[in-house]
C-alpha cells in the first residue's frame, strides 16, 4: 500500500511514447490536409444544395450579416431582447453568443430569435467548463487545470460527449473552448487555470479529447487563444499582452497542440489578441488583425480549413486602438471568417463595403467566407432548424449520468503531491486522535465525509486569523495528533499570491512540526507553492462538493489517487509530481448510478419513508445502501419525535437493539472462532466453568448460536424489582452512591451486583422441554442465547465485552458511534430518544439502551444496548462482505464468516447469531423477498435491521425508534416497511 511518485521524467515519457504512437498512426493515415474539409458534412451533395438555396436567397448585403455574432443574455430586460431582435431582422445576423442568465429563459429566447431570422442562426457559448460558466442552475465541470491532472483522456472526452448533449438540449452548436494554450507562465492573469498544463503534448492530448467529444457529437469546438496565450503577464481583456518569443519557439511550443487538433478535424479556431514582434512587428498589431498570423500561418502553412473565429472585439486588446467598424474590417482582411462581439454591426457592414469598393477585399472572398458558414451550419444541424423543447428542460440538462461523470472527473483529478514515509492512506485508526482545520471558507462537506471514517474535531478560522486566534485554534488542537487542513478562499490571481495569507502557511508549518498535518489546496495549483515542503499534501484542484467529498475518501483509502501536476509551481512541485496512490478499500461515497441503480426507482424509499412517519409508524430513521464498497444512498428522514423537536440527520445515533447480537456478541464469538480459541462443537460448559454443573453446561456452541437449545425465548426479570409498579429500594437509586453505580437509564442507578443476579437468574430458568419423540430442541428465538454468549466471550478474552468488541473492532474501523451507554460518552442530542418506558424506568429513555433486561446489565448485554450511526453498521457488514477484512484491519477469516452466515439447519432459516431470508422462493421472513437467500442480517426491536447480500456486494441499512414514545406501536411491522425498502432496493438494481 504504496504511493508511487511519477516524476517529470517519467510522467514526460509516457507522454513522448504516446505521442510516437500517435505519430504512427498520422503516417499510416497517409493523409494530407489541404485534400480534407472538416466542415464537410457526410451527405455533400444534400449539404451544398441546402448552402447554395441559402446564399442565394439574400442579396450579398444581407448576406454580410453572416459574419456577424453579437452578444446575447438571458437575464437583461427587454430593451436588450429588442436590440437584438432589430439586428437580427436588419442586419441578418449570422449568430449569437449567449453568456449570463439561466437555461429555460436562455431557451425560450432562442425559439424566439430563431423565429424571427430568415437564415437559422449559429448560437454560441464560451463554456469552457460547461454551460454553468455561463448560466445558473446547471452542473459544472471541472477546469482545464484540474483536468489536466487526469490521466485517463476518455473521461475528458466522455466530458466533451456530455457538453455536446447539454449544447443540443440548449439548441446550440459551437462551444468556444478548448483552451489550448501551453500556460508556460505561472503568473499569467487571463489563462492559469484555463489551461491544461505546461507541456505541448499533454495539452495537445487533452485537448483532442475534449475537441472529439464534442464533435463527434455535433458540436464546434473551438480551439483558443491562437497562436497562443500561454505566456502572457497581461490580459487582453485590458490591453494588449506582448509575447517576445521567437517564431520558432511559437511554432514549436505554442501551435504544437493546433497541429495535432487540426489533423483530427477540428472545425473551428478563435485568434487572439496578442502582439507578437516575431510574426508581425508593426506597432500596437494584434494577431487577430494580422494577415500573416491569419491567412499565412493559420490557414495555409497550417493547412486549416475550418471556421476562424475572432476573440471578442470590444476587448481592449483591439478596441483600446481602433474603433468599432474599423477593427471589424481590419479582422476581415487578416483572414477571420467569423466577427465576434461587433460593437456596431450596421457600421462594420458600410466599411465593409467600402473595403470592398477599395479592393482591399473582393465580393468572392467575402462570399467564400459565407459559404463556409453555411456549411458548418449545416453540419451543426440548422438546415432543420428545430424548436427547442421546454418542458423538464433542468431535469434534461442536469440528468443523474451528467452529475455521476463529473464526481468521477473530479475524483480522478485529485493529486497527492507529498506523501511522506506513505503516511497517506491512513492506517491504524485507534492509535490517531483525529481533528480538522478550515481555513477560509466553509468546509461542512469536508467535516461530514471525514466524521464518517474517524471520530473528529472540527475547527474553522477565516484566512489571515489574527494571532488571538491562532493560538486559541493551537490550543483546541493540543489533543490531536493528527490533522486535516483544507485551505479554501483560493483565488486565481496570482498579483495577490492567490489570496494566499502567510501567516495561515506560517501557522499551518507550525503545526507540522508538531503534528501529522495533512494539508489540502481546494484551489489553484499555482497556489501551492505556498505549501511546497509540507510533508502530506493534496491538491484538489478546485472547492466544490465534489471535491470536498471526495478527498476524506483519498485520505482514508476509500478509493485510490490517480492526479499528476501538470504544471510547475516550486522546485518541490514539479509537473509530474502525484501518481498513483492505492486506496485501502475502506467505503467510499458515490451516487446510485456508480453501481448501477436507478436513483427514480430509489426515489420510492422517500415515499415508503414519508407515508410512514405520516401513520406514525415511527417520527423518524436513517435509509443506507451500498454496493461494491460504495455508499450510493444514505438519507434522513423525520424527527427524533412527533412534537418535531430536532430533524433527524445521518450522523444520528440509534439504539440498535437485537442488532448488537450480530455486531457485537456474534462477531466477538467469530473473532475467537477464526483464532480457534473455541469450537462451535463443544458445549458451553468448556469455556464457563459455572454452568457445568447446570442444565446448560451441556448446550453445543452452535445450537445455542442457532437458537435450538432449549432456551426460553425471554425471561422479564425486570419485573423481580419492583413491587406495586415501583422500584424496591434494594435495587435502585435516582442518585450514583457506593453500591449503586450501575447506569439504568438517566437518573437511575441500579445496585452493582444486579448483573451478577440476573446471571445467576438465567442460569437458573428452565429449558423448555424437549417434545416427544425428538432428540433435538426445535427452533425457539431466545435472548437467553445472547447471555450466555456474553459470558463466553468475556470468560475466553477476559475483558468485558464492550472492550472487547470496542478495541478490536470499533476503534480500529473508526467507528466512533459505534458504542454501549453514549449517553455517558456523548451529548444527548446526537441520540434517538427511545420509549417513555411507563412499566419500568418511568421516563423517557434516551441514549441509554431500551431492552429491560440490558440496562439492568448496565447497559451491556449481548442481546441488546449497542447503539451506532447508519453508517458504523455499512461498514461492520462491509467487514463481512470482504472477508473479515477492512482498510488495514483484518480481524476474521472467510470460512469462519460462511460458517455462521450460511443456513445451519432445517428447522429455521438461521444461521449462527445471524439471521436469514425465509429458505421458500417467494418468502423472505424479515428480509426482502428479492434478496437472495445467501443474504444474512438481523432485526432489532426499536425497529432497526441490516442486511448484507454477499451475490451483489449489497448493504442495507435501517433506523427507526418506532417505539417512540409507545413499544407497543406496531404499524412498522404490520406494514412491512424494512421489507418494503429493501425490495425497493432489489428492483432499482434491476430496472438500471
Amino acid at each position: 500500500m504504496r504511493i508511487k511518485v511519477w516524476g517529470i521524467l517519467i510522467a514526460l515519457a509516457v507522454i513522448f511514447q504516446a505521442d510516437a504512437v500517435m505519430g504512427l498512426e498520422k503516417a499510416s493515415e497517409d493523409r494530407k490536409r489541404e485534400d480534407r474539409d472538416p466542415l464537410a458534412s457526410r451527405d455533400q451533395r444534400k449539404q451544398m444544395f441546402w448552402v447554395d438555396s441559402v446564399f442565394r436567397s439574400q442579396s450579398f448585403e444581407d448576406r454580410l450579416g453572416q459574419l456577424f455574432m453579437v452578444a446575447a443574455y438571458s437575464n437583461k430586460d427587454k430593451h436588450h431582447t429588442d436590440e437584438i431582435a432589430k439586428l437580427i431582422q436588419e442586419q441578418h445576423l449570422g449568430g449569437l453568443i449567449f453568456f449570463q442568465g439561466g437555461p429555460v429563459r436562455q431557451a425560450n429566447l432562442t425559439n424566439y430569435y430563431q423565429s424571427i431570422s430568415k437564415v437559422p442562426l449559429f448560437i454560441a457559448m464560451d463554456a469552457e467548463w460547461g454551460i454553468n460558466m455561463r448560466l445558473d442552475s446547471v452542473i459544472t465541470f471541472p477546469k482545464a487545470m484540474t483536468l489536466g491532472a487526469l490521466h485517463q483522456e476518455e473521461l475528458i472526452y466522455e466530458m466533451g460527449k456530455e457538453m455536446a448533449r447539454q449544447f443540443k438540449e440548449l439548441g446550440m452548436h459551437i462551444n468556444f473552448a478548448p483552451v489550448v494554450d501551453v500556460n508556460s507562465n505561472p503568473n499569467n492573469p487571463v489563462i492559469g487555470y484555463r489551461a491544461f498544463g505546461e507541456e505541448k503534448r499533454l495539452v495537445a492530448k487533452k485537448s483532442v479529447a475534449y475537441m472529439k467529444g464534442l464533435q463527434d457529437h455535433g458540436v464546434i469546438a473551438n480551439a483558443k487563444h491562437f497562436p497562443g496565450h500561454g505566456d502572457t503577464e497581461s490580459d487582453s481583456h485590458y490591453t494588449l499582452p506582448v509575447i517576445k518569443h521567437s517564431e520558432n519557439r511559437i511554432k514549436d511550443i505554442d501551435l504544437y497542440p493546433y497541429r495535432e487538433l487540426i489533423d483530427q478535424d477540428l472545425m473551428s479556431v478563435m485568434v487572439a489578441h496578442l502582439h507578437i514582434p516575431s510574426l508581425d512587428s508593426e506597432r500596437n498589431k494584434a494577431t487577430t488583425l494580422s494577415k500573416y498570423v491569419v491567412s499565412d500561418l493559420l490557414k495555409t502553412q497550417m493547412n486549416f480549413n475550418g471556421l476562424v473565429f475572432t476573440d471578442a472585439l470590444n476587448m481592449k486588446g483591439v478596441s483600446g486602438f481602433y474603433k468599432p467598424g474599423e477593427v471589424d474590417v481590419m479582422a476581415l482582411l487578416a483572414g477571420n471568417d467569423v466577427l465576434v462581439y461587433s460593437q456596431d454591426v450596421p457600421k462594420a457592414k458600410t466599411m465593409i463595403l467600402q473595403a470592398i469598393e477599395e479592393g482591399k477585399i473582393t465580393k468572392e472572398e467575402v462570399d467564400d467566407r459565407v459559404r463556409k458558414i453555411l456549411k458548418a451550419k449545416y453540419w451543426a444541424g440548422l438546415h432543420e432548424n428545430k424548436r427547442i423543447n421546454t418542458t423538464n428542460l433542468l431535469d434534461r440538462i442536469n440528468s443523474p449520468a451528467t452529475e455521476l461523470l463529473v464526481e468521477k472527473l473530479y475524483a480522478a483529478s485529485i493529486t497527492v503531491v507529498s506523501n511522506k514515509d506513505n503516511f497517506l492512506p491512513l492506517k491504524h485508526l485507534d492509535l490517531k486522535s483525529f481533528a480538522s482545520l478550515t481555513i477560509g471558507g466553509d468546509g461542512t462537506i469536508l467535516q461530514e465525509k471525514l466524521n464518517k471514517y474517524a471520530k473528529f474535531t472540527h475547527l474553522n478560522i477565516p484566512k489571515g486569523a489574527d494571532a488571538s486566534i491562532l493560538a486559541a485554534t493551537e490550543t483546541k488542537l493540543a489533543e490531536a495528533n493528527t490533522v486535516v487542513v483544507g485551505i479554501m478562499g483560493v483565488t486565481n490571481n496570482p498579483n495577490r499570491n492567490f489570496g494566499i495569507n502567510d501567516s495561515d502557511i506560517n501557522f499551518i508549518k507550525k503545526l507540522s512540526q508538531e503534528k501529522n498535518v495533512i494539508t489540502v489546496l481546494f484551489g489553484n495549483a499555482y497556489a501551492a507553492k505556498n505549501i511546497a515542503g509540507m510533508p502530506q499534501t493534496i491538491l484538489a484542484f478546485e472547492n466544490n462538493d465534489f471535491t470536498q467529498r471526495v478527498v476524506p475518501e483519498i485520505i482514508f483509502g476509500g478509493r485510490d489517487a490517480f492526479g499528476m501536476l501538470s504544471v510547475s509551481v516550486s522546485e518541490d512541485l514539479r509537473i509530474g509530481s502525484g501518481g498513483y496512490l492505492e486506496g485501502l478499500g475502506r467505503l467510499s461515497y458515490s451516487l446510485p448510478e456508480s453501481q448501477g441503480f436507478d436513483r427514480n426507482k430509489l426515489a420510492d424509499i422517500d415515499k415508503v419513508m414519508e407515508t410512514a412517519i405520516a401513520k406514525k409508524a415511527f417520527p423518524g430513521g436513517v435509509v443506507l445502501v451500498a454496493k461494491n464498497g460504495q455508499v450510493v444512498f444514505e438519507k434522513a428522514y423525520g424527527h427524533y419525535d412527533y412534537a418535531k423537536s430536532r430533524k433527524v440527520t445521518t450522523e444520528t445515533v440509534y439504539d440498535l437493539a437485537s442488532i448488537t447480537k450480530v455486531l457485537a456478541t456474534t462477531q466477538a464469538v467469530m473473532f475467537l472462532a477464526s483464532r480457534k480459541l473455541i469450537d462451535m462443537d463443544k458445549p458451553i460448559g468448556q469455556y464457563v466453568p459455572e454452568l457445568r454443573n447446570t442444565n446448560k453446561g451441556n448446550l453445543i456452541l452452535k445450537d445455542i448460536l442457532a437458537h435450538e437449545a432449549g432456551l426460553v425465548a425471554f425471561i422479564p426479570h425486570y419485573v423481580k424489582t419492583l413491587e406495586a409498579g415501583s422500584w424496591k429500594s434494594e435495587y435502585y437509586r435516582e442518585k450514583p452512591e457506593a453500591g449503586f453505580t450501575l447506569p439504568v437509564s438517566n437518573d437511575m442507578y441500579a445496585r452493582n451486583s444486579l448483573r451478577d443476579s440476573i446471571w445467576h437468574w438465567t442460569v437458573k430458568s428452565d429449558l423448555r422441554k424437549l417434545e416427544a419423540g425428538r432428540r433435538k430442541h426445535s427452533y425457539v428465538y431466545s435472548d437467553l442465547t445472547m447471555y450466555l454468549m456474553q459470558e463466553l466471550v468475556e470468560k475466553v478474552t477476559n475483558q468485558p465485552l464492550d472492550e472487547f468488541v470496542g478495541q478490536n473492532f470499533y476503534e480500529p474501523l473508526g467507528l466512533h458511534t459505534m458504542t454501549f451507554n453514549p449517553a455517558l460518552k456523548y451529548p444527548k442530542d446526537w441520540i434517538a430518544p427511545t420509549e417513555d418506558d411507563v412499566a419500568f424506568r418511568k421516563r423517557t429513555i434516551q441514549g441509554y439502551v431500551h431492552d429491560p433486561g440490558a440496562a439492568m446489565y448496565g447497559g451491556v448485554a449481548g442481546h441488546a444496548g449497542l447503539f451506532g450511526k447508519a453508517n458504523d453498521l455499512a461498514v461492520m457488514m462491509q467487514l463481512m462482505l470482504n472477508g473479515g477484512v477492512y482498510g488495514d484491519v483484518g480481524l476474521l477469516d472467510m470460512e469462519t464468516i460462511k460458517d455462521f452466515t450460511k443456513r445451519q439447519s432445517s428447522q429455521s432459516r438461521r444461521g449462527w447469531g445471524w439471521d436469514k431470508p425465509e429458505p421458500e422462493r417467494g418468502k423472505g421472513g424479515s428480509a426482502g423477498v428479492l434478496a437472495p437467500k445467501s443474504t444474512f442480517g438481523h432485526t432489532g426491536f426499536t425497529g432497526t435491521c441490516v442486511w448484507a447480500d454477499p451475490e451483489n456486494d449489497l448493504i442495507y441499512v435501517f433506523l427507526s425508534n418506532r417505539v417512540h414514545p409507545d413499544a407497543n406501536n406496531n404499524i412498522l411491522l404490520r406494514d412491512g416497511v424494512r421489507t418494503q425498502i429493501h425490495d425497493i432496493i432489489y428492483q432499482a438494481l434491476r430496472k438500471a
